[in-house]
């Protein structure tokens, strides 16, 4: 298999109208608008729409070209969107306007409605025949589809925060019609900051001068709205980014010692990943697709693995899957999917946080006396296996998710991949381990007070902390309802990203999710963070004097990274964001933990609880709090929060991000133990505030430091997390992605 194009390839389209166009692979989607058998296929609302059987065949001839440019896309694993226009079955969201309008015409050709029955079925209604897409289109399990119910894709759909996820920058356009849908849409992709170009040969509509006339609108007055080009020129860009990629494979392939022996076998070896861990998920199903390794393989190195590291760590798991069970996945999985398209994580395996339901399996909180057995898995959970992830068990934790230390629980305590003298932070220890030991791809955490945050810099990982309510906690032991967010552990920003993007749903039966709607969008620069730059601040130097002096000279080092990266450094007041993060357990909210977890169940088993954990409770439950405090605390909360999200208020001279470090040191075992109250506030500076006013986070790796004792040294990560208001998850993964490569190119020096 010819090697396809590297995620910084820039394709370059010379013929392209008014002047060249570029866009890089990594950061482009292809759009394809509207090809669905009621556009298309005779019978449909589009024959319909035509009035003319000879020029709505037009629109149906370009589906073969649109089937090599969909090919092409895939074959460098491209983003690719298919939108679909349609409503529902009940016309609810059909305006009567555009109901109405053709079909009045006294003079017009339109004898059927929307909603009128044709030979495919009810026209543009969707779950008929004729609303979906045409066969030779089909998507394929890690590809969108945006239902929309205008001419449009914006409206009333949430594309927008579809491209912010997945990074895009630059769309390229193919679909009908071009003077309808396929132009609406991509003027309202130009106004939100997209770079666009239609591919002319790539679309078709019912009326040749609207189209020739809506192209030209396009690109005319020197790119009014974008770009206009040819498929063949994009075709061409392709195929010379695919040459430049074999020349490259060629020159690592004669460099010695990468040649192998006649007699070696030319696929991956098992013993690579006994050694190394597990490839990047991306570089993982790349080899399944192209057969060089199975998941069956897989399986079996990562339980070696897993049977190694338990004889360093043996506090990773508190319930580990039988290597039998996950084979049996495996093999269901090879044989579902054989000659088809593979779904987004296929074969990849993962560990789930001992406070996330999956079916059949205990659910502890780390706490005996809790543990019940679900019936069905946290949504979250089943989207992962739906997508099909191989789940290899549920790991530890602090005890009842309480605490930053990871020295909180009754199956033993996990320490640092980095030492095991120093902890492995918490609640989620297991969790962040389990990634930073290379046992699993990636992990569903939890983050209330910087559970996912603070574990993932003490061991090496990314913490990815969506914004609160965007990820359905059902299926969660709830810490602190109201601020719990279930997270994604993961080796780097694209890992985690690709699951956030999988976990991220709006789910109706959790009364705390948010509805999309209502989360921020924003235009975009399409030459990313590094050349289009970005604002951020950083705690005063006062606060910043917590940390140790490691840690001090790290994250200034860190901020001269993000200045040479495009970043622009201002001066924010901080007081809102400390005085949110003392209410995280100075006050009411303490005592919302206590109601999640059960206060009769407290009572009664708390000589059964960690002593810690039942030092802390019992403290609280002896100084219960006044009705008025606790209204007092909501309305001081209500009101930090408007505060600090209009730090982020871009349009209001705001920053996009708040840069702190994750933690402020990396205490031994004996040093958490000793003083495990007070040290844990102190790790928690940084992360309290997050959850109490609404911000979403990600701690990422930032360099290293010495560790040295008299009788031993140990080389220990640094992280910090880049923190952005509600709904701008999108935005500081961005402005991390270019962070983390910089930091690892850096390292490659």
């Amino acid at each position: 298999m010819a090697p396809t194009p590297k995620t910084k390839t820039i394709l370059t389209l010379l013929n392209a109208k008014p002047y060249v166009f570029e866009c890089p692979t990594a950061t482009t989607a292809l759009i394809i608008v509207d090809i669905q058998r009621d556009f298309v296929d005779p019978g449909g609302f589009g024959s319909v729409q035509c009035g003319n059987e000879a020029i709505f065949s037009k629109a149906r001839a370009i589906v073969p070209i649109v089937k090599k440019l969909l090919d092409a896309f895939r074959s460098f694993g491209g983003h690719v969107i298919h939108t679909r226009e349609g409503h529902e079955p009940s016309l609810a969201d059909l305006p009567a306007a555009k109901k109405l309008r053709q079909i009045s015409n006294p003079a017009g050709h339109h004898i059927l409605g929307i909603g009128d029955r044709g030979p495919m079925g009810k026209l543009l209604v969707r779950g008929e025949y004729g609303h979906d897409i045409v066969d030779e289109l089909t998507p394929w399990p890690d590809e969108t589809v945006i239902d929309k119910p205008g001419k449009g894709s914006f409206w009333g759909t949430n594309i927008h925060r579809t491209l912010l996820a997945r990074g895009i920058t630059h769309l390229i356009f193919a679909g009908v019609t071009t003077e309808c849908c396929v132009s609406t849409t991509l003027r309202e992709c130009a106004d939100r900051g997209y770079q666009c170009i239609v591919l002319e040969d790539c679309t078709q509509g019912f009326d040749a001068q609207q189209v020739m006339t809506s192209l030209d609108i396009i690109s005319g007055q020197d790119g009014l709205f974008g770009f206009v080009g040819s498929s063949s020129d994009l075709f061409q860009a392709i195929n010379k980014a695919s040459t430049d990629a074999l020349t490259q494979a060629l020159a690592q392939v004669l460099t010695p010692p990468a040649t192998p022996s006649p007699n070696e076998d030319p696929r991956p070896s098992t013993d690579l990943l006994l050694d190394q861990g597990l490839p990047a998920i991306d570089q993982l199903l790349t080899e399944y697709r192209q057969g060089v390794r199975s998941p069956l393989e897989v399986i079996k190195s990562v339980y070696e693995r897993i049977k190694q590291y338990e004889g360093m760590d043996p506090a990773v798991w508190i319930h580990l899957e039988p290597e039998t069970n996950v084979t049996n996945e495996a093999l269901k999985l090879v044989n579902k999917y054989k000659g088809k398209p593979l779904p987004p994580l296929y074969g990849i395996p993962f560990s789930v946080k001992d406070t996330i339901d999956v079916a059949g399996v205990p659910t502890t909180a780390a706490c005996p006396n809790y543990t019940y057995i679900p019936e069905v898995s946290a949504p979250a959970v089943q989207r992962v296996l739906d997508a099909g992830g191989l789940l290899l068990g549920k790991v530890n934790l602090d005890q009842l998710a309480t605490g930053l230390s990871g020295c909180r629980s009754p199956y033993g305590i996990p320490h640092s991949v980095y030492s095991d003298k120093h902890i492995s932070g918490g609640s989620s220890s297991g969790s962040c381990v389990s990634v930073g030991a290379k046992l699993v791809s990636f992990g569903l955490a939890t983050d209330t007070a910087g559970s996912g945050r603070v574990p993932a810099a003490f061991n090496g990982i990314v913490g990815f902390k969506p914004t609160k309510g965007t990820v359905s906690a059902r299926g969660l032991v709830p810490a602190c309802r109201t601020l719990d967010t279930i997270t994604v552990v993961a080796p780097s920003i694209p890992e985690a990203r690709k699951v956030w993007q999988i976990v991220a749903h709006h789910d109706p039966e959790d009364p705390y999710s948010k509805l999309p709607h209502t989360l921020p969008t924003w235009h975009i620069d399409y030459r990313g963070p590094r050349v289009g730059g970005f604002t951020f601040a950083i705690p005063p130097p006062a606060l910043l004097e917590v940390c140790t002096k490691e840690y001090r000279e790290l994250f200034s080092s860190a901020v001269s990274t993000l200045q040479s990266c495009g970043g622009t450094l201002r001066e924010v007041d901080y007081t809102p964001f400390s005085a949110a993060g003392d209410l995280l357990y100075k006050g009411s909210l303490l005592h919302e933990r206590i109601h999640c977890i059960g206060h009769q169940f407290l009572q009664s088993n708390l000589p059964n609880l960690h002593p810690v954990v039942r030092e802390l409770f019992y403290k609280a439950l002896s100084n219960p709090p006044s009705a008025y405090d606790v209204f007092q605390e909501q309305a001081l909360q209500i009101q930090l929060t408007r505060e600090v999200q209009r730090v982020f208020d871009g349009l209001k001279g705001g920053v996009d991000v708040l840069v702190v470090p994750t933690t402020t040191q990396h205490p031994t075992i004996e040093e958490m133990e000793a003083d495990p109250l007070r040290m844990n506030t102190e790790l928690g500076t940084f992360t309290h505030c997050a959850n109490v006013v609404d911000l979403c986070g990600v701690s990422v790796p930032a360099g290293t430091w010495i560790w040295a004792q008299e009788d031993s040294e140990r080389e220990l990560p640094f992280g910090i997390t880049i923190l952005g208001g509600s709904g701008f998850d999108a935005k500081i993964l961005d402005i991390a992605g270019v962070f983390e490569e910089e930091v690892r190119s850096r390292l490659k020096q």
